[in-house]
């Protein structure tokens, strides 16, 4: 073991090594820490968009209407003791709803 501090990364910008440099080793263990779980929340991060791009490709339903998004799923509500399909989506911080048509009570 070298009696002399290791070199940063050249990836590693000489501000932040140098504020590392200046930590306690203790501080440092929870620094890796918290760097390696932060790595880790950005790839999964970053396949779960993968993901969603992937799901956005996929085909329409045949029956879906053309102003509903692809990634509107069917939700039964239940009205005066009538049952309804409605299409239900996400826009932003609301869901949208859009009639589909009656529950048919025989499926």
């Amino acid at each position: 073991m070298s009696y002399s501090p290791p070199d940063p990364p050249r990836e590693v910008p000489a501000d932040i090594a140098s504020k590392l440099d200046e930590q306690s080793p203790e501080v440092l263990r929870q620094i890796a820490r918290f760097a390696e779980e932060l790595a880790e929340h950005r790839e999964r991060e970053a396949r779960l968009a993968e993901n969603e791009e992937d799901k956005e490709v996929e085909e329409r339903p045949e029956d879906l209407p053309d102003d509903v998004p692809a990634k509107a799923t069917i939700t039964i509500k239940e009205i005066n003791d009538n049952r309804y399909y409605y299409w239900q989506w996400r826009e932003g911080d609301s869901v949208t709803s859009k009639y589909k048509g009656p529950v048919n009570p025989d499926e």
